[in-house]
């Protein structure tokens, strides 16, 4: 079986996106990208997260060609072939419906840099315009809001999170929707006390040095 490790992956953090309230029922999907081979395996469409098995994840190339799986792929394959394309950094994709991250989406706000914790991503999350999912429109929006970044609001959906490896990309989308809930609810309590951009710039070199962030 092509991309044995990989598919097994996708799985597995599948599983984890129910697990940790990232999504509900079979919202979102993950891939992960051989750079070598310009291949990568990405969860299938509308399957329960709890009933996957690695053969069901399916093999595709970056041209877009299905190469191998009996199953149909997320309808989302060009939000994550766009950063295989386009980004060298970038070797897993994680797209969430993740609450508090949704919740700025639908206000077509982006994430300011309330916390210092969202320096995972960058100096702030951009919100993407919107588009239609599964459109290459929606791909193209997502790859804009997300450059320099590692991680987009996409407008009145979720989120996208890229990293150099899954583990990568999963911590940037846990941290993301952490910092979205406290800034949401900070909101809901006063006027939130930003931080400047010189000590983002800052942070996001600490937190890729301390924390194994660097994707270089």
């Amino acid at each position: 079986m092509k991309m044995h490790s990989e598919r097994e992956a996708v799985a597995a953090y599948c599983r984890k996106l129910t697990e940790l309230g990232l999504t509900r029922g079979t919202g979102g999907n993950i891939s992960i990208y051989d750079r070598e081979l310009k291949t990568f395996a990405i969860s299938p469409s509308g399957m329960d997260y709890f009933q996957m098995k690695p053969e069901d994840v399916v093999v595709m190339g970056r041209d877009g060609e299905h190469i191998e799986g009996m199953r149909k792929p997320s309808t989302e394959v060009e939000l994550h072939r766009i950063f295989y394309e386009k980004r060298e950094d970038i070797n897993a994709v994680i797209h969430t419906h993740s609450v508090y991250c949704t919740v700025l989406g639908v206000l077509r706000e982006s994430l300011p840099p309330s916390s210092y914790l969202v320096a995972y991503a960058g100096t702030g999350v951009r919100c993407a315009s919107y588009a239609t999912f599964g459109t290459r429109e929606l791909a193209e929006n997502v790859y804009e809001a997300m450059k320099d970044r590692y991680a987009a609001l996409m407008a009145n959906h979720g989120l996208l999170a890229g990293g150099k490896d899954i583990e990568d990309a999963f911590t940037v989308a846990e941290e993301i929707e952490f910092c979205a809930e406290t800034y949401i609810k900070a909101r809901m309590t006063g006027d939130p006390v930003l931080l400047e951009q010189e000590e983002m710039t800052e942070m996001v070199s600490r937190i890729r040095d301390k924390y194994g962030q660097n994707r270089k």
